[in-house]
């Protein structure tokens, strides 16, 4: 295996990681995922720099943490509100069971409060490499992992994550209806009709196609799979096909499939299949029964 190769193969191996720590950084599964993809094309542009350095995970982290600011910088410039201000310090501990508290509860926490409590409670990382992924000194690192732990506390408490399930249009549910539908019956050339002729496809973590033509394999390898039942739903209120695997538990999807229309036309396709661990504490409603 040649070094490119093993720096690649690193790289695949702490994509879950790395999801972990930017999901609930940007406060959503789906961005996060996105912002993962940004720190690994950075961190493969930035490839020779790597060669010396010792702690390469910590330094993924620091790409995937400057790539999570941009994107909420970009965020708030668009939505014209302010990132989150800093909290009076209180009492230590991590709350209970942090990992199943929701995306974007996190989002409550300052920026440097978020990251020390993902990083030392979420990944199990010490106060200084806290400090070396934020680049701050070991006691603002210390102090914002208290104020964060009490923060989340006190959040968590209340309820968390105070919101209710976000509709999807009338439009987006009846399109979505009829695409799960035909995923349900095997009729895939009719699936086929459904796409833009410049319909772009991204199998996440695998590759991307643009245009009819190149995504067509794309359904003949769901057509293959009989384990796979295709239901209705929405993830983060974006409509999705929820795909759960009858090898396995049916309570909750294996992965999902993102949609997005133009008019009458599918004109993306977001397919999570090789990467399961966007789902972890994915916020997901099946609109229907399962089939």
């Amino acid at each position: 295996m040649t070094q490119d190769d093993s720096f690649a193969a690193l790289l695949a191996g702490m994509r879950p990681r790395l999801h972990r720590y930017c999901a609930r950084m940007t406060g959503s599964t789906i961005d996060g995922e996105d912002v993962v993809q940004e720190t690994l094309i950075k961190a493969l542009a930035a490839r020779p720099a790597a060669a010396g350095i010792a702690n390469i995970e910590g330094w993924l982290f620091r790409i995937a943490h400057n790539a999570s600011l941009d994107f909420l910088r970009v965020r708030a410039r668009a939505r014209e509100v302010p990132l989150t201000e800093e909290m009076e310090p209180g009492a230590e501990g991590p709350p209970p069971d942090i990992v199943a508290v929701g995306f974007r509860t996190f989002l409550r926490l300052a920026v440097l409060q978020r990251c020390a409590v993902i990083l030392k409670d979420v990944l199990g990382h010490s106060v200084e490499e806290i400090a070396q992924v934020a680049d701050c000194s070991v006691p603002a690192a210390k102090s914002a992992l208290q104020r964060g732990r009490q923060r989340l506390r006190e959040l968590v408490a209340q309820g968390g994550e105070q919101h209710s399930p976000v509709p999807l249009s009338d439009g987006d549910h009846e399109r979505l209806l009829h695409y799960v539908a035909h995923f349900q019956a095997g009729d895939f050339d009719a699936i086929r009709r459904m796409l833009a002729d410049d319909a772009r496809l991204d199998l996440v973590n695998r590759l991307k196609l643009q245009g009819r033509k190149e995504v067509d394999f794309y359904f003949t390898r769901y057509a293959e799979a009989v384990h796979w039942r295709f239901a209705p739903g929405a993830v983060e209120g974006r409509p999705a096909m929820l795909v759960y695997d009858a090898r396995g538990p049916m309570d909750r999807p294996a992965h999902f499939v993102l949609l997005t229309w133009r008019a009458e036309d599918v004109a993306r396709i977001q397919d999570y299949l090789f990467a399961p661990y966007v789902m972890e504490a994915a916020d997901w409603v099946r609109l229907d029964a399962l089939s």
